[in-house]
Order: C-alpha cells, then structure tokens, then sequence
C-alpha cells in the first residue's frame, strides 16, 4: 500500500523574505483534480507593508551598481537550469501544460533572466548632445539618462506561469525599479520559485515581493499611489479596465489576439505545405491553444488551399492529447472545466450556424479536442474574439490583397505570420499587416524573448522583451553641462 505524500503548503515571498498568512488557498490540478500544493494568502498588512517596503527602498535600489542587480539576475538564470525538471513538473501540475513544453518553458524564463543580466550592465549609459549648434548653447552639453519611474506592479496569467512572471521581475530587476507581483490564482507556483531564487541573492531587502493575492483585492494594488507603473498580461477586458481606472499611470498592456497564418500562392511545394500543415496544427493546439499568439486563422491562397486543408486536417488530428505529465503528450486540457465549456459553446454556435466541422468538436472535462472549421461565419464569437482554446479556422482568399485585409479584419492585432519566400511580399507584409509583429515563413506563435513584443488595436500598449519593458519602467533625465570647451 503507497502512502500519499504530505501537501506542501507554499509560503510567499514579502519584501525579500518568507511570509505566511493567516489563511491558505489550494492549487488544483487540471488535468486530474489532485491537490498540487496550498499557498498561504498575505493578509491586507502583508501587502500594506510589501508595498511601503518597496516604496521606501526605490531610491536606494535605482542607485544599486548594475553589477550588483547582474549577478542576481545570472544567480537566478543559473539556479532555473539546474531546477529545471522538478520545475517543469510543478508548471505541468499547476497548469496543466504537457510537461514537454513546460521544459520549453523553463528554457525561456532562463533566458530571460539572462538577457536581463546582460541589459543590467549596459543600460543607462547616458547619450551626449551637443548643445552649441545655436549661439545660446556655447558651451553646453547634454547628457541624458534613464531613471525608474518608480516601483512596479507586475500582473502575471496563468498560461505561462513562469516565464510571464520572468518577464515582469526580471527587467524591473535590471532597471533598478523595484516590483511587487501579483500571479495567477490559478498557477501561483510557479512564480513563488522565482521568489525562493531571488532569495538566495543580494538585494535589498524590499525591492522586490511575489503575492498571491484574489484577483478582486487586485483593484486596490492599481490604485495605491506608490505603484507608478503597471504591467498586465491577461484579458482584454481586465486590461483595458486597469488603464481606464488609473489614466495617469504608465500602463503597459499586453492582451489577447486570434493570430493569423497566411499562405500565399508562391508557397506551393509540397514540402512548403506540408511544413506551413505542421506548424499550423502544432501552434494551434500548443499550450491547449491558450496563447496570445496561437494559430487561430489560417487565410489560405484559392491556388493552395485544396491541397493545404487536408494536410492541415490530418496534422491535427495527429496531435497527441492526454495526461500532461506524459512526455508524448502534445495537448493537454484547459486551465479549467469552465474554460472547456465556453470553447464547446463558441464552437457548438458556429456549427449551427453553418460552420463545417472538419475535425475535434467535442469536450471531456476540462479537455478540448484539437479542432479545425471552416466556412465560419464572419460574425460568430469564434471569428472575432480570441478562442483561447485549441480551435483553428481556415478560410480560402483571393490572393495578397485580400489575405491581407482579411488578416487585419480584427479587432486585435498582436503578430501574424506569413508563408511566402517572395521578399518582396514580406516587406509589404510588414507595411500592411496591422500588428505588433510580423513573422515570414513560420506561424504567429514565434517569440524571442528579447524581441520587442507587443501589440496594437485591442491587443495592448507598450511592449515586452526585455530591453523594451525597461524602457517602459524607466523614463529620460537630461543634464545639462555649462561652460564646457567643447
């Protein structure tokens, strides 16, 4: 007879140190229902004095040397490489993410905390400008640099539990802006290593706190004065309500989308096809199809689609569904039973109204089987909200112009990406298509995680990556040098 092991119930991180509070929450497994861990609840006090902690400390942590902010920064990047199976099983647990792109994941957050590490040492070093090019400027020089705004408040979701908590204590970190972080109720875990990692460094106590907080006590966290800037990662309706409440704050909003793949005519080999149906069916249904920039439309050229359709068919129906600690398992479930549910209705709803269902369409639990429609009416939920599911469109377009327009026709815009090897076509890709980022020859779904990254209409303000958020963390100071011989 095996026993079952203790629960572990996971303490938060205050001001830099271990906390506990008076009540606990539990974190569930999607895929199975089990119990993963409980999280102890920091109390109105706690976060009273997280808050003042790192409020007091952000003129200390902005003067902090960048090597100092490096080396904690490289400590965590290190500390992730050699945990990252025990964490990627945690990921896997709390998200219900196949444990094979939870590894992906851990991968991801290492790099950022390195990028982080190497921007630490490099930011701010200040450009000069002569001011002598009029006759009231003899003599003088400016010099301008880059100071934290203040403290940040970073908003992390639940579909990349780590690397989304990476990429808001990581620049903050590196730009010497000390941050407090809220991450998802449903996946805390993940971002409470990122604490136990920070821990082990040096800095100053204060800079930074990891709080798992109710998202309803999250209103009270925008509008505390001493929290400056803001960075969300979640809904478009959540994130446009924080801007709306807060309109003098720095807000950077990186929200949903219903990503694009376009196929032009000129990507016509049956290995271009083949490739574009394998990475479609992949990006489609990765991650359960819960990503900002998963495959949700395909727009297919008339002189490809017959022959693309049926590859994409058959690629997803290859896909691997089932327990997500199986290392052969490509989809796993939704975060939730709910979020299955309202993918079944959406689908369900352009089925009746005259969608052709190719492939999927039906739920078990909080599983969704991967889907492909077409023939989906313009107007169905399904064409013009992001699905956040494993659900893919396909569409048939004459030509670029109209693949164009109809990737644009939406009110999101965050990245689409274009099978072409015509140049010329990439550069009027990159002209017309009205999103944050363009990627020729693979699907929307690709992203560095030093690239800007980002989006425009209703996908958010600002951008991530690493280099770009401490630009939004930070803003420019200039010196001006008198009496200078020049």
């Amino acid at each position: 007879m095996t026993s079952t092991p203790p629960v572990v119930t996971h303490a938060f991180w205050l001001a830099g140190r271990q906390a506990t509070g008076e009540t606990t929450f539990d974190v569930t497994s999607p895929w199975d229902g089990r119990l993963v861990g409980e999280v102890g609840v920091p109390t109105e006090a706690q976060v009273e004095e997280a808050v003042a902690a790192a409020y007091a400390v952000r003129d200390e942590f902005a003067a902090t040397p960048a090597h100092v902010r490096a080396a904690a920064l490289d400590h965590v990047s290190r500390r992730l490489v050699e945990r990252t199976e025990e964490i990627a099983q945690l990921i896997s647990a709390e998200n219900g993410k196949p444990v094979k792109w939870a590894r992906g994941e851990v991968g991801r957050a290492v790099s950022v905390f390195r990028f982080a590490a190497e921007e630490a040492r490099r930011f701010n070093g200040g450009e000069a400008q002569r001011l002598d090019t009029d006759p009231g400027g003899q003599g003088r020089l400016a010099l301008t640099r880059r100071f934290p705004k203040g403290v940040v408040l970073g908003i992390a979701p639940f579909n990349f539990p780590l690397n989304l908590c990476a990429h808001k204590i990581a620049p903050a970190i590196a730009a010497g802006a000390p941050i407090i972080l809220k991450p998802a109720p449903a996946t805390p875990l993940s971002g409470l290593v990122i604490g136990e990692l920070l821990a082990e460094t040096d800095l100053p106590a204060g800079s930074w706190s990891v709080l798992p907080v109710a998202n309803d006590r999250m209103p009270a966290l925008v509008q505390d004065p001493r929290l400056p800037v803001i960075s969300f990662t979640g809904s478009e309706k959540v994130g446009y309500a924080i801007m709306d409440s807060v309109p003098r704050k720095h807000c950077t909003l990186e929200l949903g989308g219903n990503g694009a793949a376009v196929v032009l005519g000129d990507y016509a080999s049956d290995t271009d096809l083949d490739w574009a149906a394998t990475r479609i069916a992949t990006f489609s249904n990765y991650q359960g199809g819960q990503s900002c920039i998963s495959v949700q439309r395909v727009i297919a050229d008339a002189s490809v689609y017959d022959r693309l359709l049926p590859r994409i068919v058959a690629a997803v129906e290859a896909q691997v569904t089932g327990d997500p600690a199986d290392g052969a398992t490509d989809v796993g479930p939704l975060v939730s039973e709910d979020a299955a549910k309202r993918v079944e209705t959406w689908v369900d709803e352009a089925v009746a109204a005259g969608a052709n269902l190719l492939a999927g369409g039906k739920r078990d639990g909080a599983s969704y089987a991967p889907t492909v429609l077409t023939d989906v009416p313009a107007d169905a939920t399904i064409s013009c909200e992001e699905v956040f599911g494993p659900v893919l469109t396909v569409r048939k377009v004459e030509g670029e112009a109209e693949a164009f327009a109809a990737a644009n026709d939406s009110k999101y815009g965050l990245q689409t990406g274009v099978f072409t090897h015509d140049l010329q076509a990439a550069f009027r890709a990159h002209r017309a298509l009205e999103v944050g980022g363009v990627v020729i020859g693979d699907v929307p779904s690709y992203r560095a995680d030093q690239m800007p990254y980002g989006g425009v209409k209703q996908s958010g303000v600002g951008r991530e990556g690493v280099r770009f958020a401490m630009d939004d963390y930070t803003y420019e100071r200039v010196l001006v040098l008198t009496g200078l011989a020049l």
